[in-house]
């Protein structure tokens, strides 16, 4: 971790977005196989990008807006790693909000569900706030100093 003068290093925000962008929709995959595996007959990318999926009429739209509600609490761990300073989650967490609604635009149009910017809204305001939490608890641990005596 780097606590002095912040340095511009536009590579390495460029890399943090595309690893958490990536590590987001891995597990996306991963809990949309869990939810979804049994009850829909083939897996495919509507159930990321499409809007339509994302309903409170069927037992599978509630499936499917888990699988993004728990990516998202998993992305607010994968911050403390990526990110690692609570005053940027925000920033990363709108960031990858913002690149997947460009994703679902391209893929399927403007989403006109209301659902799906309640659960997107909400998947934000869950990953910002509990990685902002989690950010926060590591940056007040305190440094363990065994490792910088010397030994006599």
């Amino acid at each position: 971790m780097f606590y002095g003068t912040a340095v511009w290093d536009p590579w390495l925000i460029v890399g943090q977005i595309i690893c958490l962008q990536c590590s987001y929709y891995l597990t996306l995959g991963l809990f949309t196989m869990v939810f979804l595996g049994l009850r829909v007959p083939r897996l495919s990318l509507v159930y990321f990008f499409d809007y339509a999926t994302l309903t409170t009429c069927t037992l599978t739209g509630w499936s499917v807006m888990a699988s993004f509600l728990f990516s998202s609490l998993a992305g607010a761990v994968y911050m403390i790693f990526l990110v690692e300073r609570a005053r940027k989650c925000l920033d990363f967490s709108a960031t990858l909000y913002i690149i997947h609604l460009l994703f679902c635009i391209m893929y399927g149009g403007w989403p006109s569900s209301m659902a799906w910017w309640v659960v997107n809204g909400t998947g934000l305001a869950l990953m910002a706030l509990l990685a902002e939490y989690l950010c926060i608890k590591r940056e007040q641990q305190e440094i363990p100093m065994d490792r910088f005596r010397s030994r006599v």
